[in-house]
């Protein structure tokens, strides 16, 4: 019985310093109407520094009512979205471009400490998206649309619009 006790003293206490860590760690929060909030859920998920396997963070099991209201969100964004101007997306898409190289420093560290890579690579992926980015600061040249004669009386013609909201979800 003694070594039993004994034996559970350490799992004991490394359990307690366990729970005072994950009590200092913060935690991610939600992004819904365009503010940060934090969640309600019961259930939480650790990201790990795989390097060192401290906890970086810790990432909720968004419950249902938050996927709900962060849905409802998204789809009363799209109304004022489907009405912005060509002009002003391409400012947000350029704003957005500023922002990464701006602090392209900072997120490749992120990277790092989340997902392990060395700062090089990560440097790589910031410049990959960074890509993606730039691209769509040519928006108004895509939203053109093509028009074609098929025939002496006929035209077909292309339009594009928003037509709504698609989510995704991230490890």
């Amino acid at each position: 019985m003694y070594r039993l006790g004994r034996s559970l003293a350490p799992a004991a206490r490394f359990q307690a310093a366990l729970s005072a860590r994950l009590s200092h760690t913060a935690t991610t929060k939600l992004f819904i109407d365009g503010q940060f909030v934090e969640s309600q859920a019961s259930e939480w998920m650790d990201v790990h520094n795989p390097a060192t396997q401290e906890v970086v963070t810790r990432v909720p099991k968004t419950t249902a009512s938050e996927l709900e209201e962060a849905a409802k969100s998204a789809q009363s964004a799209f109304g004022e979205w489907r009405r912005t101007s060509i002009m002003r997306r391409q400012k947000l898409m350029l704003d957005l471009q500023y922002a990464i190289r701006a602090n392209t420093d900072a997120l490749a560290e992120s990277i790092v400490m989340e997902q392990g890579k060395v700062l090089s690579d990560a440097h790589g992926d910031i410049m990959r998206g960074l890509q993606v980015v730039d691209s769509m600061a040519g928006i108004p040249e895509y939203m053109l649309g093509t028009r074609l004669e098929v025939a002496a009386d006929m035209d077909t013609y292309t339009v594009r619009e928003p037509l709504g909201v698609v989510a995704g979800i991230c490890p």
